[in-house]
């Protein structure tokens, strides 16, 4: 990893990269890494059981490849970006080709650190990461967490790429269940707000198509306001708010029905959930790993002999 003068980020020409999985995700993260000249096409390699994500992908300039055997062998980091409960089956496949060089990221939700790491040879370096669909249009927000053996550097490469499509803060394995409530399934409550005035504005008399994009344009608006002021969200909401004007009349409204408090249950409810999910992942991970148990009796178990 290096930074140019400008301190636009780079990575080594050297490095390859490979996706096991090609799905939207991971077209959208090999496209920003294309798109922001941190990684060229042809150092980027993805598998999948699906042929049309492969040919997706391919369009990129992206080579591509059945065997996830393949993937691991010919890439510097790879990137696990599958459903969670093919994970451990796919790393176990694949351990026999991990060296301590390798460098592992795991965007599939709810698989912990632990599981990762149980499933690959001792030492492997992982990290987990929780991005969000505006990934697709490179307004994504994205949080990871280092495992136990990572790098200096490691943190470092992983923000710079998750960059190229949003933002990237590190956090910590037991942030992320909140963070999937939060930024997760945040999008989610935008789009249901979008909706929302949206259908004000129809009921009060503006073209569907209009009272949509009116909606998206001031939620996308509201947020460029709060990340680039540097403003409280608050003081914001105020600076809008004329004395007996309409806003405050519309907010007063809002608190009445709750809309703070919904929010705040949104986010607790999509956490608790994630942390559920969390507990039968890793249950069903201790179910493989006891039938993997050779069934060997032990001389304890074996009856007692006495001999005159």
């Amino acid at each position: 990893m290096a930074r140019t003068e400008d301190q636009r980020f780079t990575v080594s020409e050297s490095m390859t990269i490979g996706f096991i999985g090609a799905g939207r995700m991971a077209q959208a993260m090999s496209r920003g890494f294309i798109s922001k000249g941190v990684v060229k096409p042809h150092k980027i390699m993805a598998s999948d059981t699906v042929p049309q994500m492969l040919d997706c992908i391919k369009e990129q300039g992206i080579r591509i490849s059945r065997s996830n055997l393949e993937i691991v062998e010919n890439s510097d980091l790879i990137i696990i970006a599958v459903k969670p409960h093919v994970v451990s089956p796919i790393l176990q496949e694949v351990s026999s080709k991990v060296t301590r060089e390798k460098l592992f990221l795991s965007i599939a939700a709810g698989v912990t650190l632990e599981t990762l790491e149980k499933n690959l040879p001792s030492q492997t370096r992982v990290i987990r990461a929780m991005p969000n669909t505006p990934a697709l249009v490179q307004t994504g927000a994205t949080v990871i967490a280092p495992g136990s053996s990572v790098l200096q550097g490691d943190r470092e490469l992983i923000q710079g790429l998750f960059r190229t499509i949003g933002i990237c803060e590190v956090g910590t394995e037991e942030q992320l269940d909140a963070v999937t409530g939060l930024s997760g399934s945040g999008p989610a409550y935008g789009f249901l707000a979008i909706e929302s005035l949206a259908d004000g504005g129809v009921k009060m008399g503006l073209p569907r198509d209009l009272a949509q994009k009116l909606a998206a344009q001031t939620l996308l608006g509201a947020a460029k306001m709060v990340l680039e002021s540097g403003k409280h969200p608050g003081q914001l909401k105020d600076e809008v708010c004329s004395p007996g004007g309409t806003t405050i009349a519309a907010i007063h409204k809002l608190e009445e029905t709750g809309f703070r408090s919904s929010l705040i249950t949104a986010v607790e409810t999509a956490t608790n959930r994630a942390k559920e999910l969390g507990v039968i992942e890793s249950q069903k991970q201790q179910t493989v790993l006891l039938r993997e148990q050779p069934n060997v009796e032990s001389s304890s178990s074996q009856p007692l002999r006495v001999t005159q």
